[in-house]
């Protein structure tokens, strides 16, 4: 198959390059600068500049591009969350529209949309978006992909956790206190915390590509949800350091501000759509999601 990615720089986009190439699938990757290599085709999102003929006979169109939301959300850098998913989807959206043949249209999204804090409430993809910055942004991220959807192209909106692998930088961030010996739950504890090994975050990105049956949102986390404190007891058992050094929760909101709430705000996802289309998860818990992660 011929897939378009876009954001292959990210950590994300590397893996499923490599994953995809190792396959056999052609790979053709969407670039700011000017390209060094024949797989590679410019693009300007932010003036929302693509040349359609480079999609031409496209299997997949993949956008994984977005400004990293691990970091203070200033005023500024809000604007370029949201404006850095938003051009990029609007963009591959109107040239995906334009093509004779509708590729599939897959684009990263968040379990953020959710809501800052869902409490035990279980989010399916039948569930209604929450409040709050991210919640906005996910709404906006997800819509700007209806140019594509308006044109028969099958759009699929990954709503995905915090992604495990040994060298994926939210992953080195939780894990980093746990190796100095002054890991911890995080706030209470009790909130479920949304997760997903590398390998079943690239085991449902072909899943979707490959499945006629799926579409629309999609959320990609443990069939078995974890809360913070079964998640903090498995990372610490698997780095053999202890956790006995919890963080509080006004620690996190004063240093993070409400980015802190990705990781003390609840939600129970459930990933329906991966598993009413027949996908079996590799690493179905924290403990086998966290074994692969630091394998």
């Amino acid at each position: 198959m011929k897939y378009v990615l876009a954001g292959s720089s990210g950590f994300l986009g590397k893996a499923l390059a490599r994953d995809l190439l190792a396959d056999g699938h052609q790979v053709t990757r969407l670039v700011r600068r000017e390209p060094s290599q024949p797989s590679e085709v410019r693009w300007d999102p932010a003036r929302g500049q693509l040349d359609p003929s480079a999609l031409d006979n496209a299997d997949v169109l993949i956008n994984l591009a977005g400004a990293n939301i691990g970091r203070p959300w200033t005023p500024k850098y809000r604007n370029a969350i949201r404006e850095s998913r938003v051009t990029t989807t609007a963009t591959l959206a109107e040239a995906a529209a334009q093509l004779e043949r509708p590729p599939v249209f897959i684009t990263q999204s968040g379990i953020g949309g959710y809501g800052k804090d869902c409490g035990d409430e279980i989010l399916t993809e039948e569930s209604e978006l929450g409040d709050g910055f991210l919640a906005d942004v996910v709404r906006v991220w997800e819509g700007a992909a209806d140019p594509a959807r308006e044109a028969g192209c099958r759009v699929v909106a990954l709503r995905t956790g915090v992604v495990l692998e040994r060298t994926a930088p939210a992953f080195q961030l939780l894990s980093l206190p746990f190796r100095m010996g002054v890991g911890g739950r995080l706030g209470s504890g009790k909130q479920y915390f949304p997760v997903v090994s590398l390998t079943d975050w690239l085991g449902a990105v072909r899943h979707c590509a490959e499945n006629d049956q799926v579409s629309g949102p999609v959320n990609v986390t443990l069939p078995e949800p974890t809360t913070n404190q079964e998640f903090t007891k498995a990372l610490g058992a698997a780095l053999h350091r202890p956790t006995l050094v919890p963080v509080p929760s006004f620690v996190l909101t004063t240093v993070l501000g409400e980015f802190a709430w990705e990781l003390i705000g609840s939600k129970r996802a459930l990933p329906n759509a991966l598993l009413s289309s027949s996908y079996t998860f590799k690493h179905p818990t924290a403990e086998t999601a966290l074994a692969s992660a630091l394998a």
